[in-house]
């Protein structure tokens, strides 16, 4: 589904890349999380996979096709929900009638089923609409294209909690197995039971990239109460009544649910 090859992007010519000969692949079926500090290039990274922006060296590539040259054919299998957007003057219904007809497996019932779950009654004007009720209309818009790839840039910001609870649910309902779903957020708990694959980007390279079954058998997520730590762990953290411990996983243990902080924080401290 996604190449990126040998791929170096930097901003400013005299300045150190941004990215230097990273590195990608990730197949469709695929929920796939890019996670990353302040300033380590996730947003980047998806403009440069869509075709927004293009690498000083390597390529990025969407079912074979150069993302750069951005050909019809890809576009029609792709949309990008970012995470700052401008709305025309618009109604939803308008929009929707407007830009409809680029996307070939466009489902009209299932943007009204979603629209429905995120309470979006009515046919407002989109700039009338709180930043949250935007997001939500975009999201229900992309998820009805039926786009072979979906990338989602901090998808859950200005969501309340219910709303969270209804994305997770439209969002792991609607991946097909012809389709990739990637999401970059630094709001992990709002999609840590939804994620397939993890991928941590850092230094200008994609230093993690694992599915999350291979993460569960080879690591185990515990709270220990208390403030002794165990002899010995990989990663620990103090969180309230004691300490998260990040350990390897032995002798066919009951695997664990996957604290993607600890996990995270444990990758970037290189712990593990």
């Amino acid at each position: 589904m996604i190449q990126v090859n040998d791929l170096s992007f930097g901003y400013r010519k005299k300045q150190a890349p941004l990215f230097d000969h990273l590195n990608l692949d990730i197949q469709a079926g695929t929920i796939c999380g890019i996670l990353g500090k302040n300033g380590a290039g996730k947003t980047t990274l998806l403009r440069l996979i869509s075709g927004l922006l293009f690498p000083t060296k390597g390529n990025s590539r969407i079912h074979g096709l150069e993302s750069c040259e951005r050909p019809v054919s890809m576009l029609a299998d792709l949309f990008y929900v970012q995470e700052e957007y401008v709305f025309p003057e618009l109604t939803m219904y308008k929009f929707v009638d407007l830009n409809a007809p680029f996307y070939p497996n466009w489902d009209q019932q299932k943007f009204i089923e979603i629209a429905s779950d995120f309470e979006l009654g009515g046919n407002r004007k989109i700039k009338e609409l709180s930043f949250g009720q935007k997001k939500k209309f975009l999201i229900a818009f992309a998820l009805a294209t039926g786009s072979k790839l979906l990338i989602l840039d901090e998808p859950t910001n200005g969501m309340d909690i219910p709303s969270k609870t209804i994305f997770r649910k439209v969002v792991s309902a609607s991946l097909g197995e012809d389709q990739c779903f990637l999401i970059s957020t630094h709001q992990v708990k709002d999609v840590s039971n939804l994620l397939d694959r993890i991928v941590v980007v850092e230094g200008g390279k994609v230093i993690f990239n694992q599915d999350v079954f291979s993460i569960s058998s080879k690591y185990r997520f515990d709270f220990q109460p208390g403030n002794a730590l165990p002899e010995q762990y990989l990663y620990a953290e103090t969180v309230p009544g004691g300490h998260m411990i990040l350990n390897p996983q032995e002798n066919q243990q009951q695997a664990t649910d996957i604290d993607l902080e600890i996990l995270f924080n444990a990758i970037i401290s290189k712990a593990i």
